[in-house]
Formats: structure tokens, sequence, C-alpha cells
């Protein structure tokens, strides 16, 4: 018997139907635990749910580096750690623009965690 893992199936994140019922409505199956656990451990740190909450309610939609950096009592190298946490957890996309990067929130995947948190009974889902 191989200890290989068969390859995780693919989970559309960016979809905007959700990825699976509720936690509050059925079990989380392993593989969708594991395509989403990243993004939720992002979001376990302070600091990352702080630049994740700066990123997602920018007036413009989207976020300097330049503007975000300031916030916190952290050196920029360590800023960009946790961008870089976000952006490979999928959580954020970058774009540069000269010597700045912009961050912009992926809606379509907070949408997917938001989902999958909803307590909501599964009649008041359908209503």
């Amino acid at each position: 018997m191989s200890k290989q893992q068969a390859p995780l199936p693919l989970i559309d994140l960016n979809a905007d139907t959700p990825c699976c019922p509720p936690l509050a409505q059925s079990q989380v199956p392993a593989e969708t635990a594991a395509v989403l656990a990243p993004a939720f451990k992002a979001l376990g740190d302070p600091v990352r749910l702080r630049l994740m909450s700066m990123i997602a309610s920018a007036a413009d939609g989207e976020a300097c580096v330049c503007d975000l950096t300031p916030a916190f009592n952290l050196s920029g190298p360590t800023i960009s750690h946790h961008l870089k946490t976000l952006r490979e957890a999928g959580l954020v996309d970058a774009e540069r623009r000269g010597t700045w990067v912009y961050y912009r929130a992926r809606p379509q995947i907070l949408r997917q965690l938001a989902a999958l948190l909803s307590v909501e009974p599964a009649a008041a889902a359908k209503a």
C-alpha cells in the first residue's frame, strides 16, 4: 500500500457559489478543509486580520502598502511578510506600480469563507 496521498480535488475558491454547505449544516470534507485551512490560518494572526480588514474596507477597493505600514508599530519587512502570507493564502491580489505595491481583497474567497462559517439553519438559508 502506497503512503502517497492522492492529489486534492479542485475546489474553485473563486466561484460565486459556496464550495460546501455551512459548518452548521454538514461536516466539511477533509479535502475541502485542506484547501480552506491556509486562508483561515492566515487570518488567525492579529496583524494579518487587521491588514485584511484595511484592504477589504479600502475606499477604492485597494490599499497601497504605503498606507498600510504606518498603521502598525512594525518594520516594513515584517508588514511585507504578513502581506505575502495573505497573498499566498489567496486572500489578496497584489499589483506593483512604480515603487509601491497595491493590494486588493479577493471577494469570492472571502464569500466562501463566510458561507462556510454561516450558522443559519438550512431552512433559513434557503428563504
